[in-house]
């Protein structure tokens, strides 16, 4: 913690900024963020309540075969009509592979060796939880029924994306982490423009609250072609929940991202630990040229979870069992 004082102390001084309290620098940011004129379908930014993590006991590391470069998994559907659209569920092959959709080699098994070279300050936001398509939804099924502003999609956040945002936020914050949500909306009335929304967005975040090293853009995955829609379904034991992916940009590009390893690293960090606790959980990482904003940090992924296909409670089951798995290994992060 000494360390940690007196580093913040130096890059404060070099800055020629007065000390705020990160508290009171994100909340700031969250009412400069709300008063925006180019976003007027904000709606709040959730910060969690800060205190000093308590180290958990972290799950037990399995190493698997890697293979690379993977092989892509074709889907063994079993078929359930559900409107005009033919839903068919599927469980993709995850494990501890690497999707590599780049001409860059990577070594997976040389990467999770190496670790994932993150650390996360104590007693400050560490992590912030944002939705560049906050707009996504899931099929409509039982009680969870709303609105649609378009296929599958809505603003209102007890049924998108933003409601897995929240769950994972709660999951994190009680395990000890400090955790930013920020739940605007970024990909409507205009679907065109929302990375650089919340490009804008994150960068804000970065300078108020300078502690946050993870960027965890959630999503939900569309899979298909013409009237049949994919379901992810993982095979754990009395969980009827989707799977997740975590997908890594690069600079195949053309344009600048000095983090895309660290963040691979991180990625497969992350992968490990939610796949020794559930081993169907996770798709294989995904990595691709587009940088998607991912080289602002060096832990920014985005999480695809679940697809269009599936339920709002099958997407909200596996955040939580991701978010019950990750939570030590981000916890062993943090510099006490």
């Amino acid at each position: 913690m000494n360390r940690f004082i007196r580093r913040l102390a130096v890059l404060l001084a070099a800055a020629g900024v007065y000390l705020m309290s990160a508290g009171s620098a994100c909340e700031s940011l969250s009412t400069r963020l709300v008063e925006r004129p180019w976003e007027e379908r904000m709606k709040n930014v959730t910060l969690a309540e800060l205190r000093s993590p308590q180290k958990a006991a972290a799950a037990p590391v399995m190493l698997h075969t890697l293979s690379a470069p993977p092989r892509q998994e074709q889907p063994e559907p079993a078929a359930a009509e559900s409107g005009e659209e033919t839903v068919v569920e599927t469980t993709i092959e995850g494990g501890m592979r690497i999707k590599n959709e780049t001409g860059y080699w990577v070594d997976a098994a040389q990467i999770l060796s190496d670790g994932p070279g993150l650390t996360l300050p104590a007693d400050e936001p560490q992590i912030l939880i944002i939705h560049t398509h906050a707009s996504e939804a899931y099929t409509q099924s039982g009680a969870d029924r709303y609105s649609p502003s378009d296929l599958n999609r809505t603003e209102d956040t007890q049924f998108n994306v933003v409601r897995i945002g929240d769950e994972l936020t709660e999951i994190l914050t009680e395990a000890g982490l400090n955790v930013v949500h920020d739940r605007g909306i970024y990909d409507y009335p205009s679907y065109t423009g929302s990375y650089l929304r919340t490009e804008a967005a994150i960068g804000q975040y970065l300078e108020s609250c300078p502690g946050i090293r993870v960027v965890l853009d959630i999503h939900r995955d569309a899979l298909g072609s013409g009237d049949v829609v994919y379901k992810t379904m993982a095979e754990e034991e009395g969980a009827a929940a989707s799977q997740i992916m975590l997908l890594v940009g690069t600079d195949e590009s053309g344009l600048e991202h000095p983090y895309w390893r660290g963040n691979l690293a991180f990625a497969m960090y992350l992968q490990n630990a939610a796949n020794s606790a559930y081993p169907t959980l996770m798709r294989p990482v995904s990595l691709v040229s587009q940088r998607y904003n991912q080289q602002l940090t060096p832990g920014s992924l985005i999480v695809e979870v679940g697809s269009s296909g599936n339920t709002l409670r099958e997407a909200l089951t596996a955040i939580r069992l991701f978010g019950r798995a990750i939570a030590p290994a981000l916890l062993d992060l943090v510099e006490w």
